[in-house]
């Protein structure tokens, strides 16, 4: 299992667009199909997405599975008329587009008290950033498809109703994310 944070370049905020999501939502699972894997929790953010893929025994291929979700994005997000960033001389030269850092952070999932920390923190990640009140309040997650799957309470860290905001702790988890 692994914990991945894809950026978008310059963090550009386009992800959360009705054309962003179905796009995406395309090139996962094209990319499913030809290299089976499961999508055990994910959160879309604005400019950048995180994710806990589980991946076939033996077979660790989530670089290559990460490189044709991108491909495929940039691809059909830019023949659908959107606009990428500016192009660096580097990106010229090498024919690179311009809609995702190259890069992206990746965490080997190590047991489960670990994908319980990260699954925390990527549901409580719009609420960080400010997107969101409480991690029920953001549509551009796995939450809610966990809530239906008894693995949260539909109340997990609301501050609705004069609720008070319990405290948190991801730092460990952010350095892994790179945020």
């Amino acid at each position: 299992m692994f914990f991945l944070t894809v950026v978008t370049n310059f963090r550009r905020p386009f992800l959360t667009s009705e054309l962003a999501r179905r796009v995406l939502r395309s090139a996962l699972l094209k990319t499913q199909a030809e290299h089976p894997f499961t999508i055990e929790a994910i959160v879309l953010m604005p400019d950048h997405f995180h994710t806990i893929w589980q991946l076939p025994e033996g077979d660790s291929g989530y670089s290559l599975r990460d490189r044709l979700v991108k491909a495929r994005f940039t691809h059909e997000f830019l023949a659908a008329g959107a606009l990428e960033g500016g192009r660096s001389k580097s990106r010229m030269k090498k024919r690179e587009r311009s809609v995702w850092q190259r890069r992206f952070y990746e965490h080997v999932v190590r047991d489960e008290r670990d994908f319980e920390r990260i699954c925390n923190y990527i549901h409580f990640n719009p609420v960080k950033h400010g997107h969101a009140a409480c991690p029920h309040a953001w549509p551009y997650s796995s939450f809610a498809r966990l809530v239906n799957a008894h693995k949260y309470e539909p109340n997990w860290l609301c501050t609705c109703h004069g609720r008070p905001q319990p405290p948190v702790d991801f730092d460990d988890i952010a350095d892994v994310a790179g945020e």
